[in-house]
């Protein structure tokens, strides 16, 4: 009896090629590595990684650190988003991206508690941290039409990353496209004047930008445009809530999930933004007479500087003494 390898090679061309296609995956877990997956975006070509999951009938392509916006810092700090820049070069997609600035210890303890990934993420701070991770079925192309989930991750709207839940499972067990997001936090995030120099919700701008992203480029990966989920927990709750509710976000997704949070709840609205804009640029050092001297100040600190503010005010510091005034 001639051996498989032997038939393998009297095949056409053509037949073979479609084995291929259906024998890829388990020829890859016996030690053949994958190629790796590339894909053309509106903004340029990346690569990313393909990984096995165990139990899983399918293999996952990932794509990582994905930028759906310009770095947000300098002149485009408390500002909309902007749409990202194109790139000419293949894009390495295969590391993990900084999360956005926040308390570095809570951030390694909200981590430790609630991630999913088993991978060691590097939970670096940056401003520049406005990107996205990408988990597809391997092989999947623009014909695939797949149902595309969208995680918002939570944290108070001061803590957290897209790269502490890795999607891979979900799109592999359920055959589904997976995209985790990130957003500006805290005082870059949401810093309001209550007027027109500073008008905040700059972090659920971030968001908007994101889906707007996902819109012109899920399909590249085989996902379904119009068939979007937008899913998330606590104050990713909180933020699935308020695009259900905002006219903004119309049409950029389609179905919602708000899990243990809502955009009503009392501890999520700030009725007098001013007062603590003002009391955020007098902890930082900056003039607090005017709206426009504060915004100007501020855009004018450090990174690190706008860290050790955020520090300083305390935003994640729980009272258990219930008679404190």
């Amino acid at each position: 009896m001639r051996s498989w390898s032997l038939l393998l090679r009297l095949l056409p061309a053509a037949l073979l090629a479609l084995l291929g296609s259906w024998w890829g995956p388990a020829l890859a877990a016996e030690g053949q590595p994958p190629a790796p997956p590339e894909v053309v975006t509106t903004g340029g070509r990346l690569r990313g990684k393909q990984v096995n999951i165990p139990g899983a009938k399918r293999r996952v392509d990932v794509f990582l650190g994905v930028p759906f916006a310009k770095p947000p810092v300098g002149p485009l700090r408390f500002s909309p988003p902007q749409p990202a820049e194109p790139w000419t070069q293949l894009r390495d997609a295969t590391s993990y991206p900084p999360m956005c600035l926040q308390d570095p210890v809570l951030a390694q303890l909200l981590s430790d508690d609630f991630s999913n990934n088993k991978e060691k993420v590097s939970l670096r701070n940056s401003e520049d941290c406005l990107y996205l991770n990408i988990y597809t079925p391997a092989n999947s192309d623009n014909k695939a039409n797949l149902s595309v989930m969208v995680w918002i991750h939570g944290g108070g709207l001061l803590l957290g990353a897209a790269s502490t839940y890795d999607g891979s499972a979900l799109a592999a067990y359920e055959n589904v496209v997976v995209v985790t997001i990130q957003y500006r936090l805290g005082i870059l995030g949401f810093y309001s004047t209550g007027d027109e120099h500073s008008r905040g919700n700059w972090g659920f701008l971030d968001q908007v930008a994101a889906l707007q992203w996902i819109q012109e480029n899920i399909a590249f990966f085989g996902g379904d445009p119009g068939s979007v989920t937008l899913f998330g927990e606590s104050a990713g709750g909180c933020s699935v809530s308020a695009h259900v509710l905002s006219p903004v976000s119309k049409g950029l997704f389609h179905k919602a999930i708000s899990q243990s949070g809502v955009a009503i709840l009392h501890a999520a609205l700030e009725t007098h933004p001013e007062r603590l804009a003002k009391k955020i640029a007098e902890v930082a050092g900056c003039p607090a007479s005017s709206s426009f001297e504060m915004v100007s100040c501020l855009k004018g600190k450090t990174e690190n500087e706008i860290l050790e503010t955020t520090l300083k005010m305390e935003f994640t510091r729980l009272s258990l003494d219930r008679n404190e005034k």
